[in-house]
């Protein structure tokens, strides 16, 4: 993994320079520090699904070139065999898979997401933006501005996730659930 944060890496700082966009200003538009985004590229942290996003969105890029560093060329349909998703690093509790990187200029971004269960509580965190999500498998917990809601197989949310938020397996199962941030 840690050879793919380094490609990744590489390439936001050749995408963030060739926009001449200057690091201070990425992480003033991603609310991260610019200590955190400089790690980003240089390859020392896992990067959150919703930071590529945001980055693919100022840049003004697909998010598929920023993963695979090729340029997305289907805009009528792509398909995405069993398989064949590319894995995105979410955040350490979750591990995600795009499942649309060939498509063009998206408006959203679906993922596969599987979040293990953890003993130490996950962090809040937001993004700009909306998020649907639909529980594949397991029981989630989802905490959205100190809302506690527990979504079960066939579940379904739709909320602003630009409200700090967090999920979590319950009952000691992997949760698994289909995510579309948009």
């Amino acid at each position: 993994m840690t050879e793919k944060l380094d490609e990744i890496g590489s390439r936001l700082r050749e995408l963030r320079e060739l926009n001449r966009v200057e690091p201070v200003d990425m992480a003033q538009h991603l609310k991260v520090p610019v200590e955190t985004y400089n790690c980003y590229e240089e390859g020392k942290l896992d990067i959150p699904a919703s930071i590529l996003i945001g980055i693919a969105r100022k840049l003004n890029v697909d998010l598929g070139l920023i993963l695979t560093g090729e340029e997305s060329k289907m805009n009528i349909f792509t398909v995405t065999r069993k398989g064949d998703a590319v894995e995105v690093e979410h955040r350490k509790e979750y591990h995600s898979q795009s499942l649309a990187g060939k498509f063009a200029h998206k408006k959203a971004e679906p993922f596969i997401v599987t979040i293990d269960p953890k003993k130490d509580k996950p962090r809040l965190y937001n993004h700009s933006g909306q998020e649907f999500d639909y529980v594949l498998e397991g029981t989630l917990k989802l905490t959205i501005n100190e809302n506690a809601i527990i979504l079960n197989e066939g579940d379904s949310i739709f909320f602003d996730s630009s409200y700090k938020h967090i999920m979590e397996a319950l009952n000691d199962k992997p949760v698994k659930l289909l995510a579309v941030v948009m």
